[in-house]
């Protein structure tokens, strides 16, 4: 019994992550001076609505002895764990998880992966190496499955500011600077398990921009691809859908995701994107 544990930024809904056989572990957002566990005591609407009455949020990684409780616990019922977290680049979480592991001893049994990713990618980490498990795969397979994953991957996400990003530490003043020009909308990436500013464009061309971009990277491949985004605002979600299915591309399995509120609170209300992996 192999047990894969990521933590909730990679966005999946409890119940949902449950289903699939994957065990997640809460960061935590703070907000009007409570502490709420991402997912679990707060849902990501009451953070934009927050942050669009003029309130601020922050947020914690999951500290050293909350993953040595998980990790005990899982251990109790598995042989192994695979531990698969969001950038160390954007959080302490996964360096926390390594710590954890290094107290309770426990290198031959836990296996801590770096996605260099957040959100829907990293979900789509966790799931790879829990499809490789089911298929009989031992942890350091699953591992490589996830890390596989990782690279083939193309994700971009547009955002009204990027303000709320450099007031959380996520982006200098300099890339913020680029980015929050009058009339356009920052493109954002990941580069080297950074978030990154990778260009910007007319507010009105930010879907059809990221979409080209993903045939420009898969051409006419078989694709998966996520819809990410902030808040459960319908006429935008059905926009983005919309614009997925007259796209052009080969999808072969398309989702919508709504990102949560760790996540939320780092990129602001109003922020879409789009994933796609080779299907």
């Amino acid at each position: 019994m192999i047990a894969v544990l990521t933590d909730s930024t990679c966005d999946l809904p409890i119940e949902e992550a449950r289903k699939l056989g994957i065990h997640i572990i809460p960061l935590t957002v703070h907000m009007q001076e409570r502490e709420l566990l991402d997912w679990q005591e707060i849902d990501p609407d009451a953070v934009y609505s927050h942050m669009k009455a003029g309130g601020t949020a922050s947020t914690t990684p999951v500290a050293v002895a909350a993953f040595a409780a998980r990790y005990r616990e899982l251990l109790d019922t598995h042989d192994e764990v695979v531990s698969i977290h969001l950038s160390g680049k954007l959080s302490e979480t996964v360096n926390h998880a390594r710590r954890a592991v290094s107290l309770l001893n426990m290198e031959r049994r836990i296996h801590v992966v770096d996605s260099g990713l957040a959100s829907t990618p990293l979900a789509e980490a966790a799931l790879a190496a829990r499809t490789a498990l089911l298929s009989g795969a031992d942890p350091a397979s699953a591992v490589r499955a996830a890390e596989a994953v990782c690279t083939q991957i193309h994700a971009e996400f547009s955002v009204p500011s990027l303000e709320y990003l450099r007031r959380g530490g996520r982006m200098g003043r300099t890339q913020a600077f680029f980015g929050n020009m009058l009339g356009l909308r920052p493109i954002l990436g990941f580069e080297g398990g950074e978030l990154k500013a990778l260009r910007r464009c007319k507010v009105d061309n930010a879907i059809p921009d990221m979409l080209s971009g993903v045939r420009e990277h898969f051409g006419d491949q078989p694709l998966c691809i996520s819809v990410i985004h902030a808040g459960r605002d319908s006429g935008r979600m059905q926009a983005l859908r919309h614009a997925v299915t007259t796209s052009g591309l080969n999808v072969k399995q398309a989702r919508m995701h709504l990102m949560g509120p760790v996540i939320g609170a780092h990129v602001g209300p109003g922020t879409f994107g789009f994933m796609a992996r080779p299907a």
